[in-house]
């Protein structure tokens, strides 16, 4: 298990108790979320994101994305099929319902997913409000 002394942070800087308590939680979910599906997380510009997930077998149809709150909830629901009983020899290729949760920063928001072969694309991109951009403050000379 991996401890983070954040203590530091508190002593130099001003309003990132919120930064560090997403840290903790991150660290907490990462070992308590399984390892299936496996996924990708891609930079493709300053601003846009891309998580690719592989989730081979599954159909449009199982899956379903959901953003609420700044996480990201992707479920995969397999559907049994009864009427093929099939008897395997051996089954490498998984074929369980999941469900993965990504925590996203402020004004990350998801445009679309795609699927292409077997791989899942949801693409997100990070809009900074106008208010929230930095700007020059011009320094007036009092004379």
């Amino acid at each position: 298990m991996r401890d983070f002394d954040l203590s530091p942070l508190y002593r130099s800087a001003i309003g990132f108790d919120r930064l560090a308590s997403l840290l903790d939680n991150a660290s907490r979910n990462e070992q308590s979320q399984p390892a299936y599906p496996p996924y990708n997380i891609e930079l493709l510009d300053e601003n846009h994101y891309r998580i690719t997930m592989a989730v081979a077998g599954f159909d449009n149809s199982e899956l379903s994305i959901k953003s609420e709150q700044e996480i990201l909830i992707i479920v995969g629901q397999k559907q049994q099929d009864t009427a093929d009983e099939r008897k395997y020899l051996y089954q490498g290729i998984a074929a369980r319902s999941f469900e993965r949760r990504f925590q996203l920063a402020d004004h990350v928001r998801v445009v679309k997913a795609s699927m292409d072969k077997g791989l899942l694309h949801v693409d997100l991109v990070h809009e900074v409000p106008e208010a929230m951009k930095p700007r020059l403050i011009e320094i007036e000379s009092m004379a």
